[in-house]
């Protein structure tokens, strides 16, 4: 059996992936063959095509930082109670965007029973660093006014649906064409053309109770700013700086250092910098077994219809590049999603 999958060979634009097919590897004891129906596009791919990712794969690689599909082959081992046929997720960091994956049955988590495939992937890395930021890095209690930049986003569509429900008030950044979504959903629009630190000081003339930022560069004091006293700031992303030059963990290493810094003034608030894979080097099984039970409730959320997937829009797996074209102009909202063919062979 023959895997196809999408391949970036080097740095360079989306046009450069290629298709290319190999042998499927001999399963190991404790893996599993999973049939992908989908996978994402989320800024790492966006940053990988250009080498500038953190923690950059070396070249050539697959991209592809999570996926769902079906379980159609399971080796020996602990099976953590995974069965043929079933639906999974997992977070992959690279390797999704193919018709096939091997992975890991403990890094596999089952979607629930109704749940597509296609509404499950939008919630995979999103819907865990929305839960993630949300319930370990702020201290966030119903009645709190809270900030999300990039409301409308993959990550910020979810983390407001999170918190709307929860009794939080949610001020949300995005474009005037998400507004009515943002309305829709119990949040306060802004539109991140504007002055939006002087916006939300008119929102909430005390200050927030945290901001969650996927920009950083210059912007990140905007968001200091708008804390109140006790307030925390959650960096979860360097967008503004991912066009620089030089070593690609430069601008990461400077908004840590920046957040470190504020954190010993003597004024209450604190900020930190979100890294959805903190921990996996030193606790592999503690951090498994987080990621799984945080999937979880998302996916369980998804499925009671507390938060609605977010489809920026979907693309066959021979599109990937096109796939990564539309995600990068920012075109629509949510989660962009690659779906491999049906009747790919198993």
């Amino acid at each position: 059996m023959e895997i196809t999958e999408m391949v970036l060979p080097r740095v360079g634009e989306p046009e450069l992936l290629e298709e290319r097919r190999r042998e499927l590897p001999e399963l190991q004891r404790g893996q599993a063959l999973v049939r992908v129906e989908a996978s994402g596009v989320s800024f790492a791919e966006q940053q990988m095509r250009l080498g500038k990712y953190y923690a950059q794969p070396a070249f050539p690689f697959v991209p592809g930082y999570d996926l769902v599909g079906v379980v159609v082959a399971l080796a020996e081992g602990d099976q953590h109670g995974l069965c043929l046929g079933q639906r999974v997720a997992a977070l992959t960091l690279t390797g999704g965007w193919a018709d096939h994956a091997v992975l890991d049955q403990a890094d596999l988590v089952p979607v629930p029973a109704g749940v597509d495939a296609v509404a499950a992937e939008t919630v995979v890395v999103n819907g865990v660093t929305a839960w993630r930021m949300l319930h370990r890095s702020a201290d966030v209690r119903s009645g709190d006014t809270i900030v999300v930049l990039g409301a409308g986003g993959g990550v910020g569509s979810t983390l407001v649906q999170l918190a709307v429900p929860a009794g939080i008030r949610v001020i949300g950044t995005g474009s005037p064409a998400t507004h009515d979504w943002l309305r829709s959903v119990g949040v306060l629009p802004v539109d991140y053309h504007e002055d939006v630190a002087t916006r939300v000081r008119e929102l909430a003339p005390e200050g927030v109770s945290a901001v969650f930022d996927h920009v950083g560069g210059h912007g990140i004091r905007d968001s200091w700013r708008m804390l109140a006293p006790g307030g925390t700031l959650v960096s979860y992303g360097t967008l503004s700086t991912k066009d620089e030059p030089g070593d690609p963990r430069l601008p990461v290493l400077k908004l840590v250092a920046r957040l470190t810094m504020w954190n010993l003034l003597p004024n209450g608030r604190s900020a930190s910098f979100f890294n959805l894979w903190a921990g996996k080097a030193r606790h592999p099984a503690r951090f498994r077994l987080q990621l799984r039970a945080d999937l979880t409730s998302v996916l369980e959320s998804l499925a009671a219809g507390k938060i609605d997937a977010q489809v920026a829009g979907t693309f066959p797996l021979a599109d990937a590049a096109a796939a990564l074209r539309f995600a990068e102009s920012g075109g629509g909202r949510g989660k962009v999603v690659i779906v491999p063919p049906a009747d790919s062979e198993e």
